[in-house]
């Protein structure tokens, strides 16, 4: 069988006619109060050695327990109800507990999609790749060591020897994220499922793993089932996609010519909210005479974001509203018995946030965004330098000032999960800001709760429901909800819609937009996508290396980048010379 592929994908794929993986009529359900809940519905696809497949569609939809499905890694009650899952020949739905655990890490590699929840944060991450490792058979002693240096190396992860000694809280989301990339393709395995395995990284490095990942199916025969919402991804890498909705399938074949010209109704809402396009179709509406093009399927936000534009070069104030004056942040980290190394995370940062505007802060994983949006969070001390907010040192605000400062200015941060309690329930975790700042009655403030599950698209329902029961996905709306209930004058947003698929991202994108028109809310937007960038930043901040590099608005910063940093950031955006639709 030999397939058409672009020019990152291998020349030929030679398959045998045994599947390495057949799903036959999946049935998967989740057991609760109300009895059984169907989460996938008669699911069927194919997989040869060496081919690539994606899985996409909203979430929710069923991507995610479809593969959890295949290596038996259901959450809570969930289980296989009907149909079969063959590898290389053998049905995993009847085989034994040892014989699954054999199967899974050594011939079926999984790259979670949660990094923080799924590395043990009182283990270095040394301990946890050489766990792997040995458990797989690999290596024992002194060489397991040697190949989780290797493994770390090869998922992106510079002085890897160094970082074998830290622990998962010292690392970025991006680094955390390849370090599970790293377990996952430490056995070589003949089928490696990577539920968004690049969704917590910059595309620089995305490129890098997504390579490596090319090279194996390659050089291997290493076949690889993604689990993605990113639409260039699956244009660039995956020579089979297969979309899904409400837990069925509803359309499957080429990736290219199914994002070419979608067939069903929801495969073409999907393409019709790929960033990537979006953002051209922005570009181009904001110099065009005739009425744009709607961005999001059914949405006017292009031409609410082009007024908004336009009243922002007009009336912007000109004092920021937020002040970052010669800031750097210095860390020490321990190293063997007393020593101690510095770390300049953050170095002589500089830069302002008009009222009312969106200041996007991009770069690679580790390049230090995040740590800048902490210092104005006051969630870290800063080394040195200033910060001011409304005219205010941040580093001075005591009790009360302090107080209001958090009311104002309130954070969505990059993990999710991490940022909810597992023990309180959605309706109380939306209510939770509410109580402390004692805004409204009981009543009140449940009303609250119903009105912003609705802003971000989530039943009222969800209310009762917990972190645990809820996808990645629908954990970051959580997130977004609780940080807009108070209703803040300047939303910090680290990664806010990098676990989000295309539709969803488009509906927080849009409610983000509506809110920034109609309070007047100032965003800094954390990120390493550039499509979403360009979709709604008035201006950027390019990170490396924890210094400012380039900085300007946001038309000079993509149609005419300085730096050859930038310009190999922008070069590196997935799917950016595939053209989706029609």
């Amino acid at each position: 069988m030999t397939q058409i592929l672009n020019e990152n994908q291998s020349e030929t794929i030679n398959t045998s006619e045994t599947p390495l993986l057949q799903i036959r009529n999946l049935e998967v359900g989740f057991r609760t109060q109300r009895g059984l809940v169907p989460a996938v519905r008669g699911v069927d696809l194919t997989l040869y050695a060496g081919q690539s497949l994606a899985i996409v569609g909203e979430s929710g939809s069923g991507k995610t327990t479809t593969a959890q499905a295949i290596i038996d890694l259901l959450p809570g009650t969930g289980s296989v109800t009907g149909g079969e899952i063959l590898f290389e020949g053998r049905d995993l739905t009847k085989l034994p507990a040892k014989e699954i655990q054999d199967v899974r890490g050594r011939l079926i590699g999984y790259v979670p999609q949660d990094p923080m929840s799924n590395l043990n944060p009182v283990w270095n991450i040394g301990f946890q790749v050489e766990e792997a490792i040995k458990a797989n058979g690999i290596a024992q002693g002194k060489e397991a060591r040697l190949r989780a240096i290797q493994v770390l190396q090869e998922a992106g992860l510079s002085d890897a020897s160094e970082r074998l000694k830290q622990y998962p809280h010292q690392f970025s989301g991006g680094m955390r994220q390849r370090v599970l990339i790293g377990i996952g393709l430490s056995a070589r395995p003949k089928l490696l499922i990577a539920d968004e395995p690049t969704s917590a990284l910059d595309v620089t490095v995305q490129r890098q793993i997504l390579d490596h990942l090319g090279t194996l199916t390659r050089d291997y025969g290493t076949s690889v089932l993604f689990i993605t919402h990113d639409l260039g991804l699956a244009a660039e890498r995956a020579e089979q996609l297969v979309v899904m909705y409400r837990g069925k399938i509803v359309e499957s074949g080429s990736s290219q010519e199914i994002l070419a010209n979608p067939q069903h109704p929801y495969t073409q809402r999907l393409v019709s909210a790929a960033p990537s396009l979006a953002s051209r179709r922005i570009q181009s509406a904001k110099h065009a005479d005739a009425a744009a093009p709607a961005i999001f399927s059914g949405d006017s936000l292009d031409a609410t974001l082009i007024a908004r534009a336009a009243e922002r070069e007009q009336a912007a104030p000109d004092k920021p509203l937020i002040s970052v004056q010669n800031v750097s942040k210095t860390y020490r980290i321990r190293q063997q018995g007393f020593k101690y190394n510095e770390l300049k995370a953050v170095n002589g940062v500089s830069f302002g946030v008009q009222r009312g505007t969106t200041t996007a802060i991009v770069g690679e994983s580790g390049s230090g965004k995040s740590t800048v949006a902490k210092l104005i969070l006051q969630l870290e001390s800063i080394t040195s330098g200033k910060i001011e907010f409304d005219g205010q040192d941040v580093a001075a605000l005591k009790g009360a000032d302090l107080l209001k400062f958090r009311r104002r200015v309130q954070p969505v941060f990059q993990d999710p999960y991490g940022s909810l309690d597992p023990q309180y329930s959605v309706g109380n975790t939306i209510a939770e800001p509410l109580l402390a700042h004692k805004v409204g009655t009981a009543k009140e403030r449940q009303a609250r709760v119903l009105e912003l599950l609705d802003q971000v698209s989530l039943p009222a329902s969800t209310r009762y429901r917990y972190p645990s029961e809820l996808s990645g996905g629908q954990r970051q709306r959580i997130a977004v909800a609780r940080a807009l209930a108070l209703k803040p004058d300047v939303l910090v947003l680290d990664e806010a819609v990098s676990a989000l698929d295309v539709l969803v991202q488009g509906q927080i994108l849009n409610l983000l937009t509506e809110l920034q028109t109609e309070l007047g809310l100032t965003y800094l937007f954390i990120t390493h996508d550039l499509a979403v960038v360009r979709l709604i930043a008035d201006n950027v901040c390019v990170m490396k290396k924890g210094e400012i590099i380039e900085a300007a608005t946001t038309d000079e910063v993509f149609d005419n980048p300085r730096e050859t940093y930038t310009q190999d950031l922008l070069a590196a955006i997935p799917g950016g010379n595939f053209v989706f639709g029609r």
